[in-house]
C-alpha cells in the first residue's frame, strides 16, 4: 500500500533506479575479474546476471523517468504503463540469460574442469551478497512508499541474486573439495530459479497492461467506504486497474431519486474524498444513478 506523497515516491523510485544501476556496474567488474581468475561456470552464470540486471536497470531507469512525466494531450491518463512495459522487457532478459547459461552449464558438465583462485571467487561472491542486500532493504523501502511496478521487477530479481550468489559460494566450495560438476550443476539449478522470477516480472507486468482488476481486498474496502457514507443506497458496476502509480477506480453510486442535483453531486463528493483518504493519488470517477432506477448492468465477477 502506498504511504507517501506522489512527490516523495517519484523522488524515492528515481533514488532507486539510481541505486540499482550503480550496484549493477560495480558488481560486473568485480564478477568479470573473479570470473577471468576462476574459470568458475556458477561464477559466469552470476556475472551473466549481473550484466543482464544492469541491462534491466538502465531500462527501469528510462521507463520510470517516463512513467513519471504528467499526462499530456495524447496520454490523458498519463504514462505510468511504462513501468509494465519495463517489467516486461525486464523478464525477457533475464529468461534469455538462463536460457543461455543452461546451454553454458551442460556443457561444462560433458567436460569438467577444475577450478582456479576459489577465494578470490568466494570473496568477490560475499561482496555481491553485501552490496545487494543493501539495494534490496532500500528498494523494498521505495516499495512500500511509491507502490512502484518497475520497481518491485527490479527488487524481485536482486532478492534472487542473493539465493544465486549464496549458492555460487556453496558451489565453488564443493568443487574445490570435491568433483568439479557441482559447479555445473549448480549453474543448472541457478537457471531454473532465474526462470520462475522471469515469469514471476512477467505476469505482474501483464496484468497491468491488460487492466486487471485491484485485489478483492481492496475492491472489498472500496465497497465499505461507500456503503458507509449515511446517504448512499448502494454501488454497482465497479471498475479498477493500476497504472503505474496511479490507481483508477471508477462506479456508479446509488442515491434516493428526489435528491437534486446539487445535492447528489455534493453526497458524490463526499464519497471520493472518502476513498480518496485511503487510497491518495488515485483517479476516481464517479456516476450518480437513482436507487430506484430499474436498468441493465453488466456482471462482473465479485
Amino acid at each position: 500500500m502506498v504511504t507517501s506523497s506522489p512527490d516523495k515516491s517519484a523522488q524515492l523510485m528515481r533514488m532507486a533506479t539510481y541505486a540499482s544501476t550503480g550496484v549493477a556496474l560495480v558488481l560486473i567488474l568485480t564478477k568479470t575479474i573473479a570470473w577471468m581468475m576462476t574459470d568458475s561456470v556458477s561464477l559466469l552464470a552470476t556475472l551473466i546476471d549481473s550484466c543482464l540486471d544492469a541491462a534491466a536497470s538502465i531500462l527501469n531507469l528510462l521507463a520510470v523517468r517516463h512513467a513519471l512525466e504528467p499526462a499530456d494531450k495524447q496520454h490523458r491518463f498519463g504514462h505510468g504503463k511504462a513501468e509494465s512495459l519495463a517489467g516486461l522487457g525486464q523478464s525477457t532478459f533475464i529468461a534469455g540469460s538462463a536460457l543461455f547459461l543452461c546451454f553454458e552449464a551442460i556443457g561444462r558438465m560433458s567436460h569438467p574442469q577444475p577450478l582456479d583462485a576459489v577465494s578470490v571467487g568466494i570473496g568477490v561472491m560475499l561482496f555481491s551478497i553485501l552490496a545487494t542486500l543493501g539495494l534490496v532493504f532500500f528498494q523494498q523501502y521505495v516499495i512500500r512508499q511509491s507502490g512502484s511496478t518497475a520497481i518491485k521487477a527490479d527488487h524481485l530479481h536482486y532478492k534472487t541474486d542473493l539465493i544465486v550468489n549464496a549458492a555460487v559460494i556453496l558451489a565453488l566450495i564443493l568443487a574445490s573439495y570435491g568433483w568439479p560438476g557441482f559447479d555445473p550443476v549448480f549453474a543448472i539449478a541457478i537457471a531454473g530459479y532465474i526462470f520462475f522470477s522471469a515469469w514471476e516480472i512477467a505476469r505482474e507486468a501483464l496484468d497491468l497492461l491488460m487492466d486487471r482488476e485491484l485485489p478483492n481486498e481492496r475492491r472489498t474496502r472500496i465497497k465499505e467506504i461507500v456503503h458507509a457514507h449515511p446517504q448512499t443506497r448502494g454501488i454497482h458496476d465497479l471498475r479498477t486497474r493500476k497504472s503505474g502509480m496511479t490507481e483508477f477506480i471508477q462506479l456508479h453510486l446509488e442515491l434516493d431519486g428526489d435528491l437534486t442535483l446539487m445535492q447528489a453531486h455534493a453526497i458524490a463528493d463526499d464519497v471520493e474524498s472518502r476513498i480518496l483518504a485511503e487510497f491518495p493519488g488515485a483517479e476516481v470517477i464517479i456516476h450518480e444513478d437513482p436507487h430506484e432506477l430499474i436498468e441493465p448492468r453488466p456482471e462482473f465477477l465479485p
